[in-house]
């Protein structure tokens, strides 16, 4: 079994690697052994969106369904056939995680094959299920066991999910409307969307950031550096967005650079290093 538990844990590894530079990227920052708990949870969630974003089978509903199914399932044999659900299930065995956190994850995916526009409400519990929750997963393996700590920092790390995918709208929205016919913002057709309700919402976003920002420095030593590195970059992706029109996100994606994204892992790991000396 350990054959296929390294096999599993090196696919969730390449799969991430393979689809997030700005995640990966942070990831590294992380000791090795948390490192790959958060490739394997990223595993999961990236295949349940590659179901509703790019498969387009008559049956997308009844394999993401069958992929709930199977998460479930793993975590109560220990085992799965799937690769990527085998690795997610080792680390939801570590660290507890289960139905509550899961549950609402799939909820949020199976919206994204039927809905097209949200209520304040949908949006809100979207947002929950898609982001907030796996900021939560994260912070299982952050916490690592310590309920006491992993109950105070719960609201930072939901607002930091949350702050993340609006982010990930702002920045997908010509996209998500034109090629999967979504809109997320409620009430804010994308043709409708005025420079005014974009500021509207970046200022949304950054109530999100500060208040997650209030946790980050309470977090586990091991895990802060790359969730202040992700913030950052999100934070400056954000401001990007910012400046850039709104006719103009209607149109093309916003991106940071791989250059800078490289310069501030050097930074981060400089700043590390010399936390590192610090203490010794």
């Amino acid at each position: 079994m350990q054959t296929y538990d390294d096999a599993s844990a090196k696919a969730s590894r390449h799969l991430t690697r393979a689809y997030s530079t700005s995640f990966g990227l942070a990831i590294t920052l992380l000791p090795k052994a948390m490192r790959q708990h958060i490739y394997n949870l990223y595993g999961l969630v990236r295949i349940a969106d590659e179901i509703v974003d790019t498969y387009d089978g008559a049956d997308k509903r009844q394999l993401l369904d069958g992929l709930e199914e199977e998460t479930y399932a793993a975590i109560k044999r220990q085992y799965s056939p799937n690769i990527i659900v085998h690795a997610f299930a080792i680390t939801a065995l570590r660290f507890g995680i289960d139905k509550d956190l899961i549950k609402p994850f799939f909820a949020s995916m199976r919206a994204d094959i039927t809905k097209k526009t949200y209520t304040q409400k949908e949006y809100e519990e979207y947002i929950y299920g898609s982001a907030e929750v796996v900021g939560l997963m994260c912070l299982r393996v952050f916490c690592n066991s310590d309920q006491a700590r992993y109950e105070s920092l719960k609201p930072g790390a939901q607002a930091l999910g949350s702050a993340f995918q609006k982010v990930n709208f702002l920045r997908d929205l010509a996209a998500d409307n034109n090629q999967l016919q979504r809109s997320y913002f409620p009430g804010l057709l994308m043709e409708d969307m005025t420079e005014a309700d974009k500021q509207a919402i970046v200022a949304d976003i950054r109530t999100d950031f500060a208040t997650a920002r209030q946790s980050i420095a309470a977090l586990p030593r091991t895990a802060r550096p790359a969730v202040q590195t992700a913030t950052d970059y999100f934070e400056k992706l954000l401001l990007k967005i910012e400046r850039t029109p709104i006719d103009t996100l209607k149109s093309q994606r916003v991106r940071i650079g791989n250059g800078r994204k490289t310069a501030m892992l050097v930074t981060a790991f400089a700043k590390r290093h010399a936390a590192r000396s610090l203490r010794r």
